[in-house]
């Protein structure tokens, strides 16, 4: 019998070493590495050439005829467009949020829509009783639905009572970290033993057809906790996205073997759960101020989604030598001080003197590259004083050069305005014949774009 060699394995990244340390060397953190048992490869394993004694697989070909996978809809539109249609037979979902954003409550929601249908559903709870979700389906007007519940952390007891049978159409399980196979030593969470517990139920789902759905916990950093390995284990990640003072939440899709990325999907927390918001625009522009300076619409671009928001920007000037601030809320603070710093090399804007903010109305966060425009002349604005006309949306990617650039999805974007009341849009030059329903002015650098809100010639 081989000797069992020890390894340290990192909590926080998975990385393998053969010495313990206070301090992974690959990501830093302290006191993330726990010692776990691996069975040492025999001299029979470590000379036996493996090109033999396998079992022969079938290859086929690109251009081989196959079905389409059959999808289950979840009865959620919102959630359904962030799946990229709904569930998949056979398929693996990892989705992950701040504790308390409403993942137990959207797929609760979800799970009794599906059943409703005549399908089985397992709701498999490792953090709570099954009375506590109970309470919370009936405070969600749910608890007639024909869920089957159940509370317990064990992995090989939850596949012996759902393989027993006909297995079920949706089988969820809340938490991932709460699992535990008694396959791999080790507390629940570590890990090992999320790598473990997933694996074997990923392979439960792949050979009985039922959808499997896991509920991650996350960082501080609002990665998803565990090893990086099981995102990609799984076909599908989505990130529950929002702040809990706010109303709404974002449903996105940073991974999808069956449809498109970054996909969204947008809910409203009420009293009787999440409910969907159709019309996201709509959400983000409420009460706006025409009169006031500094603020300009952006119509940002989620997948297929256009969705406007309100760009905000103030400046304020300090005393000779006061060192000047500059904070961002809900966008990269990296690409502010690039705008920042192109406005003032290539137009003459000087913001060395103030203090600088920015933030994106209603909480949401901008990850789109078209944005920089809109921040362009939110900035000029504020600096100014001068409020942009209340019927226009901006949009475009500066370079560094100050050369205004194009961006995908011009008409769709100004599409998206022209419904919600806008007459003109604000864009690269190269879009000058896309306008669709909008006037649009176009530019092709950042000083004849800063000319036109001064009220100087082009």
């Amino acid at each position: 019998m081989a000797k069992p060699q020890k390894r340290y394995v990192c909590q926080a990244c998975g990385s393998v070493t053969s010495k313990w340390a206070g301090q992974c060397a690959d990501c830093g953190e302290w006191n993330t590495l726990v010692e776990e048992v691996a069975a040492a490869a025999t001299p029979f394993q470590a000379k036996h050439n493996l090109q033999s004694g396998g079992r022969a697989i079938q290859l086929s070909g690109l251009n081989t005829d196959v079905a389409l996978p059959e999808r289950m809809a979840s009865g959620i539109a919102e959630l359904d467009r962030a799946l990229g249609g709904g569930f998949v037979e056979g398929s693996a979902t990892l989705i992950g949020g701040d504790p308390g954003i409403g993942k137990s409550t959207l797929l609760l929601q979800a799970a009794a829509r599906i059943a409703e249908r005549g399908l089985a559903v397992a709701y498999v709870s490792g953090e709570e009783a099954a009375d506590q979700v109970r309470l919370r389906a009936r405070r969600l007007g749910l608890g007639h639905a024909p869920v089957q519940l159940a509370a317990a952390t064990s992995v090989r007891d939850i596949l012996t009572t759902v393989g027993a049978g006909t297995p079920p159409d949706l089988l969820i399980i809340d938490s991932i970290q709460t699992m535990h196979s008694d396959l791999i030593e080790g507390a629940p969470g570590t890990v090992s033993q999320v790598r473990a517990s997933a694996q074997e139920l990923i392979r439960f789902a792949k050979e009985r057809g039922t959808a499997l759905v896991l509920v991650g916990h996350v960082t501080k950093d609002g990665a998803i906790a565990g090893p990086r390995v099981l995102e990609h284990m799984v076909d599908t990640v989505l990130a529950f996205e929002g702040e809990r003072s706010h109303l709404y939440r974002i449903l996105r899709a940073v991974k999808n073997r069956f449809g498109g990325t970054d996909e969204i999907g947008v809910f409203a927390m009420q009293a009787e759960g999440l409910t969907e918001v159709g019309n996201p625009s709509s959400l983000f522009l409420t009460q706006r101020d025409e009169n006031v300076t500094g603020t300009v619409v952006f119509p940002a671009l989620e997948g297929t989604r256009p969705v406007l928001v309100e760009v905000q920007a103030l400046t304020v000037r300090l005393a000779s030598g006061a060192t000047p601030r500059r904070a961002v809320v809900g966008w990269d603070s990296a690409r502010l001080s690039m705008v920042l710093a192109v406005l003032e090399a290539r137009c003459g804007l000087s913001f060395s003197a103030c203090e600088v903010y920015l933030n994106i109305a209603g909480g949401y966060r901008v990850q789109d590259p078209a944005a920089d425009l809109a921040v362009a002349a939110a900035l000029v604005s504020a600096l100014s004083e001068r409020p942009m006309p209340a019927d226009a949306v901006a949009f475009g990617e500066i370079a560094l050069s100050g050369e205004i650039r194009p961006v995908a999805h011009a008409p769709l974007r100004m599409r998206e305005a022209g419904k919600l009341g806008f007459a003109s849009a604000l864009a690269p030059a190269a879009h000058a014949g896309e306008s669709g329903p909008l006037t649009l002015r176009g530019f092709r650098n950042l000083g004849s774009f800063v000319g036109h809100l001064l009220g100087k010639s082009d």
